[in-house]
Formats: structure tokens, sequence, C-alpha cells
């Protein structure tokens, strides 16, 4: 695992009614601040990829289809610089993904329906000036290919 992404297991809760599921709370273990809250989509077979943040954390899950989320640590100093890795996220597989500042990160949907993704962020969108690095989904150094 990259150093310094956390994993939290949802928990979904079914009853006669629908679903519940929370997704990340002030007390959980994982929580560092709030920042806002955004839902972010992708269609089928789209990646949405690359980019970092320098001040940023991110925590991602998936709340409608399926996502497959991947992380990329280009942190020299890192122990786990240039280490890949990937999650499947669904409700059918609920998980958070805490996204440490500086490590790539991006998304592809893998359902046949549009993956519905929720982000909450530590600090809010800075419209003047974004912490938000993007590097384009195919061509770069990064040694993932979303085509798979």
């Amino acid at each position: 695992m990259i150093d310094g992404v956390k994993i939290k297991k949802l928990k979904v809760i079914p009853d006669d009614r629908g679903r519940l599921m929370e997704i990340l709370r002030a007390d959980d273990e994982i929580f560092r601040k709030f920042g806002q809250v955004y839902v972010t989509t992708a269609f089928p077979g789209v990646a949405k990829a690359w980019h970092y943040h320098k001040i940023q954390t991110d925590h991602f899950t998936c709340v409608s289809g399926k996502m497959k989320l991947a992380l990329y640590d280009a942190r020299k100093n890192s122990k786990t610089y240039k280490e890949v890795n990937e999650f499947i996220v669904s409700m059918e597989d609920p998980l958070l993904v805490q996204i440490p500042p500086l490590v790539y990160h991006g998304f592809k949907c893998v359902s046949d329906n549009e993956a519905i993704v929720v982000n909450t962020v530590t600090e809010p969108y800075n419209y003047k000036t974004p912490d938000e690095y993007r590097v384009d989904a195919y061509d770069n150094d990064i040694p993932y290919d979303w085509r798979k």
C-alpha cells in the first residue's frame, strides 16, 4: 500500500426502503478535517486521470456504478516511491480511500452505467489558485494503463 494511503471498509445497511451507507465521520480514525464534499461522475469506459494535490487530502468512494481507482506514488522521498495501487469500488464492494497530497490518482468507470463518485476533501476548492496538478491519462511516465 502506498505510504499515507488509508482504507476504510464501508458498511451498507439495507432495509425494505433502500440502503444507507456512512462514508466519513468526524470521529473516524482517518478523518483529518473538512473542506467540502463534491460528486463527480464518469461514463462507462471513461478514465478521469491523472492529477494530484500539494495540500489537499481526498477521500474517494463510489455510490453508484463501479469505479477502478488507481494511485501512483511519485514522491521521491517516499518509502513507496513508484508504487501503484488499484482499487475496485462500488456499493457491492464499498470502500473509502484516503489519498494523501502528492499522490497521483484517477478513476475509470468499469460498469455499464455511469460511475458516481463522492469525494470529501480537506480543503475547499480555491478558484483563483486551484491545488490541482494534471497530467494526461495516457501520455505520461506513470506505469499504469487505463486501457486494461
